[in-house]
């Protein structure tokens, strides 16, 4: 399990991201830390990936070699939008594939290799989120691998409102090849980096509430249908209405299983939904919002309403 602290990269803003290897080693006995690596990390900044950068220049200024491995097939939270409450620890998944130098020993236990997602610029990212636990990967082929890790979302500590929006997926891979990372000279330890594996929305959850009264009503007598479509907020961890929406008042007739659209409103200044309608029988009364970029959709659940 890694410590959720987010260390300077070795090349670029995100890679060591929250680096702290559990019970993990360098040669000769000597633990390192994320605070050490951080240091270090900005000590060994380096092109990594770029073209000015080469074997030989990692010689010559003791800065990491080009790791022999590249991310494909990226997947976060299966291409589904990441939807966040309040206070709530989200756990997503990433799932990607793995291909590297028959010479690249992925299970190392001093290889360290994941797959984060950032907002804002690779070089100064607004936002960065990544697994607390390190992936796992199975073999595919002699130099391919399926792997499988986590993206964990802690929004009432690291989200903002500005936050819902699209982030990337970046991955890196340390080989420290039994390396001590707090020396000063790095050229045997190597280092892949990849931007722009893919992309996610994170959304603001979205709750929906619908009342009908009176309740039961005579057939043929006016209804009312009053709610709110409310979201999460971030920046003070309350829900807050979501105005000058467009949402749908719904009917399902007792015994069916479908709702149908009664009529489209706007929600208020504040979130709050109110409308009229002529009852016609049993059923059930919703409101249906079908979402933003921001925020996702979502129904309420059905008030039933009996017709005498």
């Amino acid at each position: 399990m890694r410590t959720r602290a987010t260390v300077a990269a070795v090349s670029g803003a995100l890679a060591l991201s929250a680096l702290a290897v559990p019970a993990a080693q360098a040669a000769g006995g000597s633990s390192y830390t994320p605070s050490a690596l951080a240091k270090l990390a900005q000590a060994h900044q380096g092109t990594v990936g770029g073209s000015a950068y080469t074997a030989t220049t990692a010689d010559d200024a003791g800065d990491p070699y080009p790791l022999d491995l590249t991310f494909s097939d990226v997947k976060v939270n299966k291409g589904k939008p990441i939807v966040a409450g309040t206070t709530t620890h989200s756990t997503v998944p990433v799932t990607y594939t793995v291909t590297h130098g028959a010479d690249v020993d992925i299970y190392a236990d001093d290889f360290l290799m994941d797959v984060e997602i950032y907002r804002g610029s690779i070089d100064e990212p607004a936002n960065e989120l990544f697994g607390i636990d390190w992936p796992t990967c199975t073999d595919t082929s002699a130099t391919t691998a399926s792997c499988k890790g986590t993206v964990d979302v802690y929004a009432d500590e690291e989200l903002s409102n500005s936050d819902a929006t699209t982030w990337k997926a970046f991955g890196f891979a340390i080989a420290l090849n039994g390396q001590d990372p707090t020396g000063d000279d790095w050229s045997k330890i190597g280092y892949a980096e990849q931007d722009n594996l893919a992309t996610t929305r994170l959304q603001r959850m979205s709750k929906l509430t619908v009342n009908a009264a009176p309740e039961p009503v005579k057939k043929g007598k006016t209804l009312t249908v009053t709610g709110k479509l409310s979201r999460a907020s971030w920046d003070d961890g309350k829900y807050h209405g979501y105005a000058g929406q467009s949402v749908r008042l719904q009917f399902r007739k007792k015994g069916t299983t479908t709702y149908t659209n009664v009529k489209g409103i706007k929600s208020s200044s504040t979130g709050t939904l109110k409308t009229t309608t002529k009852a016609t029988a049993d059923g059930y009364y919703r409101f249906s919002f079908v979402g933003t970029s921001t925020t996702p959709a979502v129904n309420a659940t059905g008030d039933y309403v009996g017709v005498k």
